[in-house]
């Protein structure tokens, strides 16, 4: 049982990736316990703003305090996390050695997408707020800003990279911090690109899904192919 967040990382970096909640979608998660629906004997406590035993967190510190986990919503359009050493395979598999543009030009990512992406890739780590302003989105464009923001860290293509507060016009921080995003490349650098060029989606898949069998054996089978296909 983890009761802190070193149990945490150490689980995590021996099972590669995770979702980030409760929910393990049929496939496997390393916090099966949810704020409603933890165990008696647990120290954990969700949402208590404990970093040492607040699940919710974890997810900032490790974007903080290390170099070898990322978080973002990449499996089921929902949270989770893959450790630096299993990246490859997932890159290997969402973007089987095809750029940004390339996916662009084929009609497989959105124009909206598109938009939000040139301004990572322009302008390094952006804050939510940033992202909005800078890529021209109005209010009425939220539901397909919010989806495309998705739809890029499905795909491997950007990731968080941490939080960052609003900065008032006297040069005072004020409100809640918010998300910062940048592209895979500039989270990761070269290395783990490289390492997914050697690696055919064949062969990711594979490895993915024997390690999922590894964590868990009961997996839904199409459960898993949409986890590892995104």
């Amino acid at each position: 049982m983890m009761n802190n967040y070193a149990d945490f990382c150490r689980e995590l970096l021996e099972a590669g990736f995770t979702l980030g909640g409760g929910n393990d979608e049929g496939v496997f998660t390393l916090l099966p316990h949810g704020w409603n629906e933890q165990p008696p004997d647990s120290q954990l406590q969700w949402h208590s703003g404990n970093p040492d035993i607040d699940p919710w967190e974890w997810r900032i510190r490790v974007l903080d305090e290390r170099t070898d986990i990322a978080y973002a919503k990449p499996f089921f359009k929902k949270s989770g996390y893959i450790t630096k050493a299993w990246y490859p395979y997932f890159l290997a598999a969402r973007r089987q050695g095809k750029s940004f543009d390339a996916q662009y030009q084929a009609g497989h990512i959105s124009h909206f997408s598109k938009r939000i992406y040139d301004v990572l890739r322009d302008g390094g780590a952006v804050p939510l707020h940033g992202l909005k302003s800078l890529g021209g989105f109005a209010k009425e464009d939220k539901s397909k800003f919010d989806a495309a923001l998705v739809e890029l860290q499905m795909g491997l293509f950007i990731t968080m990279c941490g939080r960052q507060q609003k900065i008032s016009i006297q040069g005072q921080e004020y409100g809640w911090a918010a998300t910062m995003f940048c592209t895979t490349e500039s989270f990761w650098g070269r290395s783990v690109f490289e390492e997914a060029a050697k690696i055919t989606p064949k062969d990711a898949r594979n490895a993915i899904a024997a390690q999922i069998d590894k964590l868990n054996p009961n997996a839904v089978a199409k459960k898993v192919e949409k986890f590892i296909w995104g």
